[in-house]
């Protein structure tokens, strides 16, 4: 991936717990890493030798959205037209259960229209990503 034409951001209800918040960023990141791992780079030692596992190679701006803005936003990814993007989400759903298979076994019986989004993730052609997220402020 050409990181320079490639933009990725995380964009998470506001209104929810700063618990959940971090809790919702930390899950995108992993599941970002495992996805495009050609982000991530390399292991690095400092002066003193102690190593420092490889981090994101390119920032990753986390901007905030109301409950219904950021379900248009999820709803909106689903079109064909923005296939082309790599998007991570975490809904109410996963963040309620205890372990992944409790959460495997249980979201296939799960209407899609009963989730609740908390956060998305979406990488992909700058423009692209801009277009969908640029007017969105950052988390603060």
């Amino acid at each position: 991936m050409d990181w320079r034409n490639e933009k990725c951001v995380m964009v998470i209800d506001q209104s929810l717990p700063l618990g959940i918040i971090a809790n919702t960023a930390a899950i995108l990141g992993v599941t970002l890493g495992r996805r495009l791992p050609e982000a991530v780079g390399g292991d690095v030692r400092d002066g003193g030798g102690r190593l420092h596992l490889g981090i994101i190679a390119f920032p990753i701006p986390i901007l905030r959205a109301d409950a219904g803005r950021l379900k248009a936003l999820w709803e909106t990814l689903s079109d064909p037209r923005y296939a082309g993007l790599t998007v991570a989400d975490f809904t109410d759903f996963a963040q309620s259960c205890r372990t992944y298979a409790e959460y495997t076994a249980g979201l296939p019986s799960v209407p899609g229209t009963d989730l609740r989004c908390l956060g998305l993730a979406v990488c992909g052609e700058k423009k692209l990503v801009n277009k969908l997220t640029g007017r969105l402020p950052l988390l603060r």
